[in-house]
């Protein structure tokens, strides 16, 4: 047995090859990690002179000769709260009923296929659909809820895959178990699947965000450049009716930037949306540690 084990896996022989594949992916890995840190560097460097208290507080105005991100920021949050309205209940439903309900056959197979095709569309598409679509067939024109349904139409693929593939982690012990107890399969969905799954499924939508935070070339068709606050004198109101305004977000006001060669705000806008990327990356890995941890004490 001693013989057999010295001459076979027990004594491994290196060979050039692995060594050269090992220094490979090493070199791969480091060659990431210097592409990110320099542009957060380059970033940081251009952007930090023109941060302060009155860009983040503040909209533009000619008489005062200011520059501020304010309404941005208030048109960024709009359409990232009302796009996760609407897409997050289709995209989570559409996947129970493909993973728990839908038999597996053509028809599942074409909409799988159609989900993974609309994951691929290029952004500008998007746009011109959504301006064609919602702001002219419907009537919505420019507005910040025509940007909202049309990064909907975007992001829903993106929560669909996420939420079936965090179902399918689920063992079906826990879903044989429940029903052999009596439990309707809704009320095993919704009580032992889906906070199972929620891990993945927080993941999706947080991932969602970070795309609808980073999108600019569909909103620049729907959502229109606008960046006034919403005027509160008139009551809450205002803040209703503001979706139904043209509003650029962030990325629409960078863009804006760059053409009109303000570099320096341009910059600045841009360190305040890689802060936001960044944070939403922690958020996913904290909330998705948490769940894990809640789980296994489950």
């Amino acid at each position: 047995m001693t013989d057999t084990c010295t001459y076979s896996i027990c004594q491994k022989k290196r060979r050039p090859a692995d060594d050269l594949q090992k220094a490979l992916i090493y070199l791969a890995a480091a060659f990431s990690i210097f592409i990110l840190a320099g542009i957060m560097i380059y970033v940081f460097y251009r952007g930090i002179t023109s941060i302060s208290i009155s860009f983040l507080t503040t909209a533009p105005s000619a008489l005062n000769n200011t520059f501020g991100i304010l309404g941005n920021i208030i048109n960024t949050l709009y359409i990232v709260v009302i796009t996760l309205l609407i897409a997050t209940p289709i995209g989570v439903g559409s996947a129970i009923y493909l993973n728990e309900y839908a038999k597996p056959g053509r028809i599942v197979r074409l909409i799988e296929f159609t989900t993974e095709t609309l994951a691929g569309i290029p952004s500008i598409i998007f746009g011109l659909f959504g301006y064609v679509f919602f702001g002219t067939t419907l009537k919505l024109g420019y507005s910040i809820l025509t940007g909202a349904l049309t990064l909907s139409l975007m992001v829903l693929p993106l929560i669909t895959r996420n939420t079936q593939e965090a179902l399918k982690t689920v063992p079906l012990s826990y879903r044989s178990g429940a029903l052999s107890i009596g439990a309707t399969k809704w009320y095993m969905i919704r009580t032992i699947l889906l906070p199972s799954a929620m891990p993945g499924i927080i993941t999706g939508i947080i991932l969602a965000v970070g795309r609808i935070v980073g999108e600019s070339a569909a909103l620049l068709f729907t959502a229109g450049s606008g960046y006034l606050l919403p005027n509160l004198s008139n009551g809450a109101g205002a803040l209703i009716s503001k979706i139904m305004e043209p509003g650029g977000t962030l990325t629409i006001q960078m863009y804006l930037c760059m053409s009109k060669a303000q570099y320096d705000y341009a910059f600045a806008i841009a360190l305040v949306l890689l802060v936001i990327v960044l944070s939403i990356n922690f958020l996913t890995k904290y909330l998705s540690h948490k769940f894990d941890v809640n789980r296994e004490k489950r």
